[in-house]
């Protein structure tokens, strides 16, 4: 059975995942799966008892034809677990891999059941994410014996691959909980191989660093960009390697590009909250202007730094203040009612659990978080590195964005507790739902012009709850769909042949309706996000030839300490 992505037009042609899109995390806050949870799910899928037995005579059926060679059942394109040509050829493997792709057709369709006779939507998912493991971890190419090309490395090594795996498998229980590792460690650094965007430090509070970075053409456009990261994840996934960096794409349009990259919080900040990084949001967009001349900023929100950006917008809406001209959201949802996977964890008295522990503990740490999205593609982002580490002996890939995807953060108890809130409760949708800085949110005030995209295959903020944003807020709205899931969407260079997005008429309540009339383009969002932004953006000026004020001083070059966990 393929791994399980959201369905949705523009599915990746080839039907596999892009390596790049095995980031789990992405700054989207959801409680924590819990055993008791995953067994419920799976209890009321299995628990339809005509169902079962329905099935179960159909797949006996079909292991009938798969063992006399009569069998339709084929293997799905792209799933590259079964790339290896013994699959095909072999007989024997041949009959092992689609007894298996009948037995998991089988289970999806029991779960499929649950969904069909009106079952609550958080039980279903919850029956999708334990049905989903499970086939995933039944796959046979999961096992030494059934894995042909695991089998045939061994032979070619004389045992030696089963060594090295061995040895990768006792060093991930020392290092890594256990889990199978993503990457090999120490593969990339920041600062040299990774952020290497020239730049500086231009200003530091507790809560985060605003690096300012240097311009690489002679002359910039007049109003500068601030971007919001989410505050889970180290910034630089915007600024990866050279060819694969926002930071240095934007630069190439001649823009005036400022970030903000968080602090990494210990249980001392654990009471740090939506008012704290607002707080420093806002005050950044001082320090931009300052620095700049300008009298307002572009606003940039990625994830659930969209979220915080929103809650600053919403009290600048509230008090008057016009120091930002336009938003943008990349993957952020606003509306957390829209069906998805997370639903599986949507769980109140789950939620209520998690954020006693966040308070406890004053943080909630990155392996914490990102075990919840790991087991949601357990295909992707496990078994497929048990299958490469141990089976076959091979050191996990060296990737850039799975090296900042191991190099998570921690994210402060209070503020934890905060999106629990808004992701069980809805609360950004509901007028006065939650106030930060001082003003209750109230979405349809926030009139300034707003860039919006969601992902065709995001997993995390399903493209129509992205959508959905540009019916909540007050102002005109832009939306773009970019093909890909969440990460892969995000470090999407122009250039990649694979790559393409959707744009359409002005946004109406219906996001099918959008993309029926929406037109495919060959590219990457990022060329129709700047083309959206050249009106916005200022007339062209002389760029700048030193970095900083006499104000606000360069303090450090560019990646800057809280990046690296410095004081």
């Amino acid at each position: 059975m393929a791994a399980r992505q959201p369905a949705g037009p523009g599915r990746d042609e080839q039907g596999g995942a892009d390596p790049q899109d095995a980031a789990p995390v992405g700054g989207e806050v959801v409680g924590m799966p819990s055993l008791g949870e995953a067994v419920g799910g799976l209890a009321a899928a299995l628990g339809q008892g005509g169902v079962v037995a329905r099935e179960a005579a159909v797949l006996g059926g079909e292991l009938v034809r798969v063992a006399l060679g009569r069998s339709s059942v084929a293997l799905a394109k792209g799933d590259r677990r079964f790339t290896d040509p013994a699959w095909s050829q072999n007989p024997v493997y041949d009959r092992i891999g689609r007894g298996y792709l009948a037995a998991a057709r089988a289970v999806d369709n029991v779960t499929d059941a649950l969904a069909e006779r009106g079952t609550e939507p958080r039980r279903v998912e919850q029956a999708r994410f334990a049905t989903g493991i499970l086939t995933s971890a039944l796959a046979p190419t999961n096992y030494l014996p059934t894995n042909p090309a695991a089998l045939k490395r061994a032979f070619d090594t004389g045992g030696l691959s089963l060594l090295r795996g061995l040895r990768n498998a006792v060093d991930d229980l020392r290092h890594n909980g256990g889990m199978p590792s993503m990457v090999e460690r120490d593969a990339f650094e920041v600062g040299r191989d990774l952020a290497v965007t020239p730049g500086a430090v231009v200003d530091r509070e507790p809560v985060g660093e605003l690096i300012q970075y240097r311009p690489s053409t002679d002359r910039v456009r007049a109003r500068p960009i601030l971007i919001v990261p989410p505050p889970i994840g180290r910034y630089y996934f915007l600024d990866l390697r050279p060819g694969r960096s926002l930071v240095e794409y934007t630069l190439a349009q001649e823009m005036q590009t400022f970030l903000l990259s968080w602090r990494n919080p210990t249980p001392e900040q654990g009471d740090w909250d939506l008012d704290s990084y607002a707080a420093r949001v806002s005050s950044a967009i001082d320090t931009v202007r300052e620095i700049t001349g300008s009298d307002d900023v572009n606003l940039v929100g990625f994830c659930a730094g969209g979220i915080i950006a929103t809650t600053v917008l919403n009290h600048l809406a509230a008090t008057g203040d016009r120091r930002v001209h336009s938003m943008s959201y990349a993957v952020t949802l606003l509306d957390f009612g829209e069906r998805a996977p997370i639903a599986a964890f949507q769980n109140a008295g789950l939620l209520r659990l998690v954020g006693e522990r966040s308070r406890r503990t004053g943080i909630i740490t990155s392996r914490q978080m990102g075990a919840a999205f790991t087991w949601m593609r357990p295909d992707d982002l496990v078994f497929n590195y048990v299958v490469n580490n141990y089976l076959m002996g091979d050191k996990p890939p060296a990737f850039d964005v799975l090296a900042w995807n191991a190099d998570g953060t921690n994210l402060p108890g209070a503020l934890h507790c905060q999106f629990l809130d808004i992701f069980r409760d809805n609360l950004l949708v509901a007028p006065g739902g939650i106030t930060v800085l001082g003003s209750p949110v109230h979405l349809k005030d926030i009139t300034v012009p707003t860039f919006v995209t969601g992902a065709v295959t995001d997993h995390l903020t399903p493209w129509k709850g992205c959508y959905r944003t540009t019916q909540l807020l007050g102002g005109e709205s832009t939306f773009v769909l970019s093909y890909s899931g969440h990460i892969a969407s995000l470090v999407n260079p122009p250039g990649n042949p694979k790559a393409h997005y959707w744009t359409g008429d002005p946004p109406g309540r219906d996001p099918d309706a959008w993309h029926d009339g929406a037109t495919r383009h060959q590219g990457s969002w990022w060329e129709a996000w700047t083309a959206w932004l050249e009106p916005h953006a200022g007339e062209r000026v002389a760029a700048p030839t030193e970095l900083g004020s006499a104000t606000h001083r360069v303090l450090d070059p560019a990646p800057g300490r809280y990046v690296r966990d410095l004081t």
